[in-house]
């Protein structure tokens, strides 16, 4: 969690991926599947398909192969409306998963197979945090950081932080809020909608949140 006494740490996080050694050929497939397997490989396929170079046409790994490798449109779309991070848990995500798949089935009882090859493939991963040895202490420093910094630093703070603190705030406007006293940022910030930028486009959307904030508080001076 961001420190809220006077710095602001950054810390990273990579992950080592595990096959879970199941794999789904068919919508069908899937969903037995999404029925069992650990809560671990959910949480890869939802949650840290943000830290991925994703397609913005969709929010998890399983909309995207049901667009790209199964054709199926409106399933994607479907599982593309489900926000991960307005469950309390991976239970809770897990079954609404499963609703909108049994619901499709229900419409849609023959769905398409894919070629071998392009089966959709149950992975998990180790996740490890680590600081990256940067601490800032005012806005300007933040926004120097923020321009430099990895993008798994953006993950961690800013996508993966959702998960761990139970207001559903990531951690950057936080400490904006908290540590800064800067209340209307860190709103303007938190309006950005995750699903619909890369972190390269959240990173550029807080650059220029943060200097026009400068800007204003030095045309006061």
């Amino acid at each position: 969690m961001a420190e809220i006494n006077g710095f602001f740490e950054f810390k990273a996080c990579s992950t080592v991926l595990i096959s879970t050694g199941r794999k789904a050929q068919s919508i069908k497939e899937l969903l037995e599947i999404l029925k069992t397997v650990g809560p671990e490989s959910i949480f890869h396929h939802t949650y840290q398909y943000f830290m991925k170079a994703h397609d913005l046409s969709y929010t998890n790994d399983f909309a995207q192969w049901a667009g790209e490798s199964l054709e199926e449109r409106a399933l994607a779309e479907r599982l593309s409306n489900i926000d991960p991070f307005e469950f309390q848990d991976i239970e809770e995500l897990r079954k609404r998963l499963i609703q909108v798949i049994e619901a499709f089935l229900e419409e849609f009882p023959t769905p398409r197979v894919v070629f071998p090859g392009n089966e959709f493939y149950f992975n998990e991963t180790i996740t490890y945090v680590y600081p990256v040895g940067i601490r800032v202490y005012d806005l300007t420093e933040f926004l120097h950081a923020i321009k430099t910094i990895d993008a798994k630093c953006i993950y961690y703070h800013f996508y993966e932080a959702r998960t761990r603190l139970d207001n559903s705030i990531d951690d950057f406007t936080m400490w904006i809020e908290h540590g800064l006293g800067e209340k209307a940022l860190a709103e303007e910030i938190r309006g950005i909608d995750p699903f619909m930028h890369t972190i390269e486009g959240i990173r550029g959307y807080i650059e220029k949140t943060i200097q026009r904030r400068l800007l204003e508080e030095g045309g006061k001076r």
